[in-house]
């Protein structure tokens, strides 16, 4: 599966990037701790090369811990790279990444420092700068391309920090990526087919963790061996039944997702440092 969706306002937003980039000190690119590569717009790299990027991996309370602490340990590891694990929804730790920022910025103590929040849609930003500001300043929502136009904000201690529009690339590929961003929340719903993501969510499941589902899915006496009895049964349990007793897979695979998404199904992590597959510059 290769994904093509790049709508209007985000070619707007490349433009705006670039034009802000050059009047920043620092760069806080929001990456999903899940999906630390995929989540990772190769477009940063190119317009940020020479400013100083801290990767930031939210959403950690639904990633696997064990798999965050080795991508901090990879991305710490690196020259010149710099990364910290955090809930966009907790003041400390979103302060904790802005701070960090800031201890390694090098810049004139008598002007306000300004930092650019990047990163593709649905990664936290927003909800990272309204935990900073203390009140509701940017929209959030648990759908792509929520922000649409950059936004300023004044923080204590003579920070100025930019709020920007979440930026996909042209082309999704290779069909791991796309699947596994598609299957986070990435990409519009619109424009994937939730049957398609839940058989690759499920194969997932099945493969790197099987004791979540059998903990979550209690009515699962035994591990099915494939994904479409997975679904199926996860669909009949659930009451998304046509008539007949027939089994409706769109809202059982629209489930599936919407429990994945939400953390209910335990703290998942699709990449490893070890077993990522596609290439890729972070």
């Amino acid at each position: 599966m290769t994904i093509q969706w790049f709508p209007g306002h985000m070619l707007e937003t490349k433009k705006l990037l670039q034009t802000v980039i050059a009047k920043t000190d620092a760069i806080l690119e929001i990456l999903d701790a899940r999906l630390p590569v995929a989540s990772a717009n190769p477009l940063v790299n190119k317009l940020c090369k020479d400013k100083l990027t801290i990767k930031v991996l939210n959403k950690k309370d639904l990633a696997d811990p064990e798999h965050t602490k080795l991508w901090l340990d990879y991305f710490n590891n690196k020259t010149n790279s710099y990364a910290v694990s955090i809930v966009g929804s907790q003041k400390s730790q979103a302060w904790e990444a802005v701070n960090y920022c800031v201890s390694k910025t090098k810049r004139n103590r008598a002007r306000k420092i300004k930092i650019m929040v990047v990163g593709i849609p649905n990664t936290g930003k927003s909800t990272i700068l309204n935990t900073l500001a203390g009140k509701k300043i940017a929209k959030t929502g648990n759908v792509p391309a929520i922000t649409r136009h950059n936004q300023r904000t004044s923080l204590k201690n003579s920070i100025d920090i930019y709020d920007t529009p979440g930026i996909l690339w042209p082309i999704i590929e290779p069909e791991e990526k796309a699947y596994i961003l598609a299957a986070s929340g990435a990409i519009s719903d619109t424009a994937i087919d939730y049957n398609d993501i839940a058989f690759f969510t499920a194969g997932f499941l099945l493969k790197k963790y099987p004791d979540l589902l059998m903990h979550r899915y209690s009515f699962l006496k035994i591990l099915p061996h494939d994904e479409l009895t997975l679904i199926e049964k996860i669909g009949s349990a659930r009451g998304c039944l046509k008539k007949g007793g027939v089994v409706n897979l769109q809202k059982a695979s629209e489930l599936l997702i919407r429990e994945l998404r939400a953390g209910k199904i335990g703290r998942i992590s699709f990449e490893t440092p070890k077993d990522i597959k596609y290439d890729t510059k972070i």
